[in-house]
């Protein structure tokens, strides 16, 4: 059983940065493909970055390309959110989510799942 718990949430303003990390214990952290997804009320919680387990590989929503960088320290059982070039429309809970084997984009494909983190961009 894998528990996961993020942080590092709050308020930037547009063009700003934030990062979350979200701290892993209770498995083996390194045998997990890490992913990020955010939800705003109403809307169904949306893919928005994951990482391979030994972090060669990453993939991004499009709509955060080029802006947040997923990154992951084994050693520290830790994965992180780099989040620049903020903008309005990124304001969500932010919640951390492992799974083994492959990637997936798919909310529903992950067993463990974090409590959320607000972050709050304002315009």
């Amino acid at each position: 059983q894998v528990q996961l718990v993020e942080s590092g949430g709050g308020l930037a303003q547009a063009g700003g940065s934030l990062r979350l990390s979200c701290a892993a214990s209770g498995g083996t952290f390194s045998t997990y493909v890490m992913g990020w997804f955010r939800q705003t009320p109403g809307i169904e919680r949306e893919f928005v970055a994951a990482i391979s387990q030994l972090g060669g590989n990453t993939f991004y929503a499009d709509s955060v390309k080029g802006r947040f960088t997923i990154s992951r320290d084994n050693a520290k059982n830790t994965v992180y959110l780099q989040m620049a070039k903020l903008k309005p429309e990124d304001t969500a809970v932010y919640y951390c989510a492992a799974r083994k084997f492959t990637h997936s984009s798919k909310w529903g494909d992950y067993n463990y799942w974090g409590q959320g983190t607000q972050a709050t961009v304002s315009s």
